[in-house]
Formats: structure tokens, sequence, C-alpha cells
């Protein structure tokens, strides 16, 4: 006899406020899969809570978990609507949840059933048997379900940006089949970035104090490392720099920046009282750079001398110019100032930040080819 019909050990855990009895416990996947039902959100009879599945989400985790990447050890929150006194049994050998052919209401965990599901139908021999923990609530309603699925879903905090950033970085160092994964996901890019903020804060002059990681205190900091490397995003994707080795990025970013420095030096005197290095000027002048890589290498200028690019910027940033909130003139480096000193903060939205990018590219000047 398997699982999908005999009785599986379980303990108790504390019950609902509302008094539902709560036990954890193991059982596979192929009795999952079997049992196992999706109450969809059908919002014309207002029953069901589930969302549609993300296949993207889907796609990937079955994924990895076929080529053994990742393990699933977080448990499955299930719900059972019998009578409770009608699922549960304790004898000699222990409590034991009584399965039978009952539906097991998968409150929390749907990507990770749909995964299995897709496993299980593909090489049932293979996956059927793979455990997966679970907790379950017994003799509860829809409207319990529902209650518990909001309280899952509202109030459970995802992981903030950059600290992903940089266990994701630590993870990749350590396991290579991570790597593999995000060149696939087209996601290298967040370790590659992940690697240049660290070394930017270690090296630069510029940066050094600047980027805030994970823990550290607001101090003199300016942005955070989970924006530092969502703005080399771009940069990172382009053919020509992502082909670089990481040292030659890190000459090139750390004279790019030491070049808008010399080009408007007024901004790095008091950096708290500009937008240049916050998330703003970040991103506008990181994709900025390959059209400014642009005129310094068709001038045969070198790359990674801060001078090569003072030149190229020196006229678009001093007369960069825009409305401040009081409708007076910003220009140069008073442009970059923060609040109502300065005309930056009209251009944080991604709209906005489009349109700042428009704005200095036209005042680039213009590449001669001979």
């Amino acid at each position: 006899m398997n699982q999908h019909t005999k009785d599986i050990p379980v303990i108790e855990s504390r019950p609902l406020r509302k008094g539902s009895r709560v036990v954890v416990g193991v059982l596979d996947a192929g009795t999952l899969i079997a049992r196992h039902a999706v109450p969809r959100r059908d919002t014309r009879t207002k029953t069901g809570y589930q969302r549609e599945v993300s296949q993207t989400r889907v796609n990937r985790l079955e994924r990895d978990l076929r080529m053994g990447r990742v393990d699933l050890p977080t448990a499955v929150f299930l719900s059972m609507r019998d009578d409770t006194g009608a699922l549960l049994e304790n004898d000699e050998n222990g409590l034991r949840l009584k399965l039978g052919k009952r539906s097991l209401n998968v409150v929390d965990g749907q990507h990770r059933v749909e995964s299995l599901r897709r496993l299980v139908e593909e090489d049932s021999q293979k996956w059927s048997g793979f455990k997966v923990p679970f907790v379950c609530v017994l003799g509860t309603s829809e409207h319990e379900e529902m209650e518990q699925f909001y309280v899952v879903n509202s109030t459970a905090k995802s992981v903030r940006t950059d600290l992903a950033y940089d266990l994701l970085k630590q993870q990749a160092e350590h396991d290579p089949t991570l790597s593999i994964a995000l060149e696939e996901r087209g996601e290298r890019w967040k370790v590659a970035g992940q690697t240049i903020v660290e070394r930017l804060g270690a090296e630069s002059s510029v940066w050094r104090a600047r980027i805030r990681f994970p823990g550290d205190p607001v101090g003199t900091t300016t942005v955070n490392n989970g924006g530092m490397v969502n703005s080399l995003k771009q940069l990172l994707s382009s053919p020509f720099f992502s082909n670089l080795t990481t040292d030659n990025q890190i000459k090139i970013l750390g004279a790019y920046w030491r070049g808008i420095q010399a080009a408007v030096p007024d901004c790095f005197e008091s950096p708290g009282d500009y937008a240049i290095q916050k998330q703003t000027g970040v991103i506008t002048m990181h994709v900025l750079l390959l059209s400014v890589i642009e005129h310094v290498r068709s001038s045969g200028n070198s790359v990674i001398e801060p001078s090569s690019y003072a030149r190229v910027l020196a006229k678009p940033l001093g007369e960069l110019e825009g409305e401040t909130p009081e409708g007076e003139l910003a220009r140069g480096p008073d442009f970059w100032r923060v609040g109502s000193l300065g005309a930056a903060g009209s251009f944080s939205s991604n709209a906005g930040r489009r349109v700042l990018l428009a704005k200095i590219r036209t005042l680039l000047p213009k590449i001669e080819i001979e």
C-alpha cells in the first residue's frame, strides 16, 4: 500500500486561533500530486482564493529541480476540510493523518506543487518518492483557508534587493550550478554587478563610504548597493562592457567617475546635497557611459584615464539645466542639487530619467570620423 491511501505519521502543532488543529509531517510528491486541489479564485461566485500560477516561476523551478540545483526544504501549507475526528488517529504507533482519498487544498506553495506535478508526470519512477514537508490545517472552512492565505501573502516580507544581491554573489562563488542557471536566465549581470559595486566601494576614491551595504548605517552613504547594482544592468548587458575582465570594468568605471568629478567638482564636495551620486544620478550616468566611451575612443584617448571623460563631459554637465520646483533655472552643478534648489528631482521616475539622458546626450560633442 502506498501513501495515496495509507495513513501518514504526523505531529500536532499549536492550533489556529479559531481552534482548527494543525499537524506537521512529510509526504511523497506522488501522493501530494494525486490528492492536491488548488482553490482558484472565482470573482463571480466569490469562491476560492488562489491566483493563477506564474508559468515563468514554475518553468524555472521545474528546470532547477530537474538539474539538481535547488532543494525544497520549506513546508507547503495544506488544508483538509473534513471533521477533525475523521482525519486523525492516535494509537501505540503515534499520531497519524488518515488521508484516504480526501483532497489536500493548497493554501500556500502552489508553484512548488505545480513544478512537482510536471516532474512526476514526466518521470513518475524518479519523482513520485520525492519527500515534501507539509503543514496541514484540519477541519477548517474555505473562509478560514482564505484568511490564512491572505495573512501569508500580505504580511510576508520579501528579501531586500541589496541583501539578495549580496547573498546571490556569495552563493554563485560556491556553487557553479547556480552560475549556469543565472546565465540561462539572463541574470548573470546581478553577480557581476555586485562584484563591481563591492570593489568600487572599497577601491574608488569617489565611491568609498558612499555605497550602503546590508547592515551598514546610513552615515555618509548616498545609494544602497541594490540600487547601484541595478544601475549597471544595461551596461553589463552590452557586448562591449560585458566581455571585459572585471579588473578592466573597474578601471573604466573608476576613471569615468573621477572624470565626472573633475567636470562638476562641486557635486562631490558635499555628496549628500547633490543627486549625482544618488539613484537618479547613478542610473543616468551608467546608461550614458557607453555613449561617452564612443566619444573617448573616437578621439583616440584612453578609456581608463579620468581626463578622457572629463573632456567629453565638461560641457554637457556644465551646461545641463532645468527648472527647480520653485520655477527657477538650475544650471551645471546646481542642476543636481537635492530639494527645492535643484532640478534633478523632476527626473527621478523611469520616464524622467529617459528625458534626462536625452538632454545630456544632445549636449555631447559630435563624433568626427577621419
